[in-house]
């Protein structure tokens, strides 16, 4: 078994009685268990990504710094797409 190390977080009310909640319902054993497995996903998500935090600013801010959409509706929009896909 790995090694288990004990920190302390911080969590809005909310949060935390939303954790309490899956505890009591019987959906987790333990609130240790509910973080793990949100620390799990956040992992896999940003892992499934592959970009760093620095990365995903850089490319918001190009896409801000290129100004607004040349098509004016989703239709347009998916339109476009398509034809970039051969579609």
């Amino acid at each position: 078994m790995a090694k288990v190390e004990k920190i302390t977080i911080a969590l809005t009310a909310e949060m935390a009685g939303s954790v309490r909640h899956a505890v009591e319902s019987g959906e987790y054993a333990s609130t240790s268990e509910v973080i793990r497995e949100a620390v799990r996903e956040w992992r896999e998500r940003r892992d499934l990504l592959g970009f760093t935090a620095g990365q995903l600013r850089d490319m918001a801010q190009a896409g801000i710094d290129s100004g607004p959409s040349p098509y004016a509706t989703m239709a347009e929009v998916k339109a476009e797409a398509r034809r970039r896909s051969g579609r």
